[in-house]
């Protein structure tokens, strides 16, 4: 079921703004594309050597639109570009589909999803090809998803709508590493747990006693990545073959 890798080129859309230094956009495709949840697309940005790893947001068979979130590194190359405005329009080079963080219908697990920051992007496509399975009327799911304060929340509208449709068999929460949850962050989103760590160690704390038949997947900064790594190996004791990661360096 793999989708095999091409080359294409694409135009930017979509371009805005989700939080303080996180941006949203969009590739239009010259052609469609096939991919699987979870993966990733290379992108070639003109004038900047290399290509740059964006996990795809969305899910849809025979795709003509990727959608991205990319989180600002100051002095970066393709994040600077992405971040000068104006850009609607340009055009770029792809590379893919890649990765082997994904998801399939027929994994027959619970999903326990770890994000930080812009790495909650492969999450959000991972659930919405699960919505469109049906796949939590059989099987429940646990995102944890880090950031920094409650400024730096995207998606949570998005993720909030997710819970409420699946209320029981599906438990996002959102964990601030750097401030306590601010009260009007419940009342805004009671669909939605909040809490006080890093996402790794609030995963730990509210998976206690519930890592049986779990397939996890994680992404983010090398940090948070690590970090959950570590207690998905040595405190959750899975297997490797039931973890997939992608590392944002």
């Amino acid at each position: 079921g793999a989708c095999t890798p091409a080359f294409g080129g694409a135009t930017v859309a979509n371009v805005r703004i989700l939080a303080p230094d996180v941006i949203g956009f969009s590739l239009a495709l010259d052609r469609a594309c096939d991919f699987a949840a979870g993966e990733f697309m290379a992108v070639q940005i003109p004038g900047i050597p290399g290509y740059r790893g964006y996990s795809m947001v969305n899910f849809e068979r025979a795709a003509r639109t990727l959608d991205f979130v990319v989180k600002r590194k100051p002095g970066g190359g393709a994040s600077e570009w992405l971040f000068k405005g104006g850009i609607e329009g340009q055009r770029v080079e792809w590379f893919g589909p890649l990765g082997s963080a994904t998801f399939y219908p027929n994994l027959g697990k619970n999903l326990l999803c770890i994000a930080g920051g812009s790495g909650i992007a492969g999450m959000m496509s991972i659930l919405a090809r699960a919505r469109q399975e049906h796949y939590f009327d059989q099987y429940g799911g646990d995102v944890f998803f880090g950031i920094r304060t409650y400024a730096d929340a995207f998606f949570l509208a998005e993720l909030a709508a997710l819970a409420s449709q699946f209320n029981g068999k599906l438990r996002v929460t959102v964990a601030l590493s750097d401030e306590s949850v601010p009260a009007h962050a419940r009342t805004a989103h009671p669909a939605l747990e909040f809490d006080t760590g890093m996402v790794h160690e609030v995963a730990a704390r509210r998976m206690q006693g519930k890592f049986q038949n779990i397939r996890a997947y994680v992404a983010g900064p090398p940090p948070a990545v690590d970090g959950a790594l570590r207690m998905l190996l040595l405190q959750a004791r899975l297997t490797a073959d039931n973890i997939r990661y992608d590392k944002f360096s």
